[in-house]
């Protein structure tokens, strides 16, 4: 029997979460699910989206699967267009598909660049345009970025990524100034090491020094990152707009 979430505070709510599959993503589907929101699923990943939709459905909310590679930008659109019809429309983005390809920058290859800011960035992009018609017409809508404290702080190694996070966080900005007066808000939540698998393929030795960095002495848990990110999606946030939320245990300061 679903667990029902009744009247939550997401409930009668559509939100799109990307990057689905796992960690993070999936954490914060099912936060939201809790509270509420029927939900649209995005990921490349069928088999594992699959898994995030089982869950959500049993706590009780409608869920629709959009499987899509966000590196192509008309599918990333195809995606919330497909979602519209199947849940009747989309009230709450959230961009938090990425992939990493860490080298330093004179070893980038131009292919590994440009796929890592079309997940990251371009696909946000593509999908806040495709998403917003039917924010504005509602005069409400919650748009939210995952970004990463690589994005304020930058990282050796990590060039494209920290400039695909920090892009995200432009993007918001200017995003939020143009659509505040249709009620709608657009912010970023800028996670510092969180215990996803991207964390687990390190060696103990590097974990351990990352851990060493940050001042709480522990990693973060993806259910804090979607705690953030439900609180933005709700009713007692709706007057922070182009805000960056910086959950890293005090990495960045």
């Amino acid at each position: 029997m679903p667990d029902q979430p009744s009247s939550g505070p997401l409930s009668g709510k559509v939100t799109l979460v990307t990057g689905a599959s796992r960690g993070i993503g999936k954490a914060i589907s099912l936060a939201a699910a809790r509270g509420g929101s029927d939900l649209a699923l995005v990921a490349r990943d069928r088999e594992m989206l699959d898994k995030t939709a089982e869950a959500a459905r049993e706590l009780g909310v409608r869920v629709h699967v959009e499987p899509a590679d966000l590196s192509d930008s008309a599918a990333a659109a195809g995606a919330v267009e497909g979602s519209q019809r199947a849940l009747g429309g989309v009230h709450h983005l959230v961009a938090n598909a990425g992939i990493t390809h860490d080298q330093l920058v004179m070893r980038i290859k131009p292919a590994d660049w440009d796929r890592v800011i079309a997940t990251n960035l371009t696909s946000a992009y593509a999908m806040t345009r495709a998403a917003l018609s039917g924010m504005i017409r509602a005069r409400y809508g919650r748009i939210v970025f995952i970004s990463s404290i690589s994005g304020l702080m930058g990282n050796a190694g990590q060039a494209p990524y920290a400039a695909s996070k920090a892009g995200l966080i432009g993007l918001a900005r200017s995003v939020a100034r143009e659509v505040a007066t249709r009620s709608i808000t657009v912010n970023v939540v800028a996670p510092g090491l969180v215990d996803t698998d991207m964390i687990r393929g390190m060696t103990d030795r590097a974990r351990e020094e990352m851990i060493g960095r940050i001042p709480l002495g522990r990693l973060g848990r993806p259910e804090e990152i979607a705690a953030a990110v439900a609180f933005l999606l709700g009713e007692d946030a709706g007057y922070i707009t182009g805000a960056i939320l910086n959950v890293s245990g005090g990495l960045y300061m």
